[in-house]
């Protein structure tokens, strides 16, 4: 599959199929979140891969009750080392969500050409998550994904025109 394919093919799943993932195509994304570029390289990152059905339950709660996160065989748990990232983006503040962000962004579309559904979670209590997969106080869940292979096929949302997304040179 081609990127732009992938871009404009990839869509937030919320439906899962209760059939594994193969290991192979697990095995690619994490592979895709690996590769992904952080700040001065430092990747200040570690995903937690949750399988144990019992975990992913525990997980809904914490989710805000979206039961379909734990519909999925895997759910991904996107954790950075605040203090171990780029201390100097924009000059001010540490770059430790827009690193997990790039690497989320890698899982989502590794996921869709392996045939794969995703749906970025942002809306969790991060204590909560982190007590039930035991991530270190010192270390910020910025984010979860359910991964599976979808059961829906969600029509693309609409998106502002271009026009109203971009400005040359200068603020419009």
């Amino acid at each position: 599959m081609e990127v732009m394919e992938a871009i404009r093919t990839r869509r937030s799943v919320r439906q899962y199929a209760p059939e594994p993932i193969p290991a192979e195509k697990l095995d690619t994304v994490l592979e895709a979140a690996r590769l992904a570029p952080t700040a001065c390289n430092y990747q200040p990152f570690k995903l937690v891969i949750v399988k144990d059905e019992a975990t992913r339950r525990q997980l809904v709660p914490a989710c805000a009750g979206q039961a379909f996160v734990a519909e999925a065989p895997v759910i991904i748990v996107g954790c950075a080392f605040e203090d171990q990232a780029y201390q100097r983006q924009a000059g001010s503040m540490s770059s430790f969500a827009i690193d997990l962000s790039i690497v989320f962004d890698h899982i989502t579309l590794a996921a869709v050409d392996q045939g794969l559904g995703t749906c970025w979670i942002g809306a969790f209590d991060e204590q909560a998550v982190r007590d039930i997969v035991g991530v270190p106080q010192d270390v910020r869940v910025v984010a979860l994904t359910p991964l599976g292979m979808p059961a829906e096929d969600p029509a693309m949302p609409p998106r502002k025109p271009i026009e109203e997304l971009v400005c040359y040179e200068k603020w419009e």
